[in-house]
Formats: C-alpha cells, sequence, structure tokens
C-alpha cells in the first residue's frame, strides 16, 4: 500500500509573522518572495489593492512551482471610508510610527486581510478576505512614546502589535479570527488547505 503524499505548498511572502502563523497549523510548506512591488495604484480602494496584492503574489510564486499551492496575502489598515479613506502601511521609523499611532488615537481602524490560494497547473483559485475592525482608546502623547520605544512595531501596518504589548492600545476589537490581525486569517485558510487536499486536524 502506498500513502499519497500531500501536495507542495508555498507561502508567497518574507513575513515572520505569517510564516510563524502558517506553522501552527502546517509545518510542511517553504516561503518564498513573491517579488511583487506592493504600490497602491491611483484611485484603488484598500479592499481592491488587498485582493490584486494577494492574488498577484500567489501567481509570482506559481509561476515558479506550476504544480504547488501557493499561498498569498496581503493585508491594508485603513482610517476613514470611500474618499476619505486613508491606508495606513508599515511605518518603518519610529518618528511615522508616533505619527500613524496619534492618528488612530480614539478611533476605529479596519484592517482587511485578503488571502489567494492557488495552484496554476490546473487554474485552481480560492480567494477570501477577512475584516477586523481596532477601537484605539484615546493616547497621549507619554502613552505613544512609551509603547513605540518598547515594542517598536516599525513593520506592522498600522504601527501596532495586537498579539503583544498593542493589545493594551485598545478598546476592542471586533473580528471573527484572531489570527487574521498578525497577518493570516488561519480559520478560512484551514478550511480552503483541506478543500485543496491537505490534512489538517
Amino acid at each position: 500500500m502506498f500513502l499519497k503524499s500531500p501536495p507542495a505548498l508555498f507561502l508567497a511572502s518574507t513575513s515572520s509573522y505569517r510564516r510563524a502563523l502558517l506553522t501552527r497549523v502546517h509545518d510542511s510548506f517553504q516561503c518564498e518572495a513573491p517579488g511583487v512591488e506592493e504600490a497602491r495604484l491611483e484611485g484603488e480602494s484598500g479592499q481592491t489593492m488587498v485582493g490584486r496584492l494577494a492574488r498577484a503574489k500567489a501567481e509570482a510564486v506559481a509561476a515558479r512551482h506550476p504544480d504547488a499551492w501557493v499561498i498569498g496575502s496581503d493585508q491594508a489598515a485603513l482610517l476613514g471610508a470611500g474618499s476619505a479613506e486613508q491606508i495606513l502601511g508599515k511605518p518603518g521609523t519610529e518618528a511615522r510610527c508616533r505619527d500613524q499611532l496619534r492618528r488612530c488615537s480614539g478611533q476605529t481602524i479596519v484592517f482587511l486581510t485578503a488571502v489567494a490560494v492557488l495552484r496554476r497547473r490546473d487554474a485552481a483559485v480560492f480567494e477570501f478576505l477577512d475584516t477586523t475592525r481596532v477601537r484605539f482608546r484615546t493616547l497621549d502623547e507619554a502613552t505613544i512614546a512609551r509603547y513605540v520605544a518598547r515594542e517598536s512595531p516599525l513593520d506592522c501596518a498600522g504601527g501596532f502589535k495586537a498579539e503583544a504589548l498593542g493589545i493594551a492600545l485598545c478598546e476592542s476589537i471586533d473580528s471573527v479570527d484572531p489570527s487574521a490581525l498578525i497577518g493570516l486569517p488561519l480559520i478560512r485558510l484551514c478550511g480552503v488547505l483541506r478543500e485543496a487536499g491537505f490534512e489538517l486536524p
């Protein structure tokens, strides 16, 4: 009797956060940089942007591994809505991080996390979007400075880490999947991977 080998799986990302999340549910995968320019197109909404980039990342890696399943994901933090919508990206510097948190103070930020799972060989595609709403408490300058100095969340959209000390900045988090805010919605992703033929608990 021959055991069927599981399909190859790639995560189209170099994010340590997404790698750690996927490792929680499946330990046999490879990470590969998609090499996709993560820029917002003129007039593009945050929702359209994250969906486009998640698909583009997955497709870029799938082009090099057509027989494998590939996971692509993208996340944006949105302040405001409609024509007033602002996308809060990864701050990169402490000054930008403090500025982002000033803008988040007392506001509700919407985190959109898009996922595309595809296999090029048979043109199979699964796509979904998670929406998480984070309500920040009112943050004074001393609080913002202490937080940024202690956690240095410069590589996180919105400039904070809800899975760590950043939770202290929040009044509430409205989410159907707590892993989504960290970068990869595992509940829905597990369902997609099972449908694609992976054995998960």
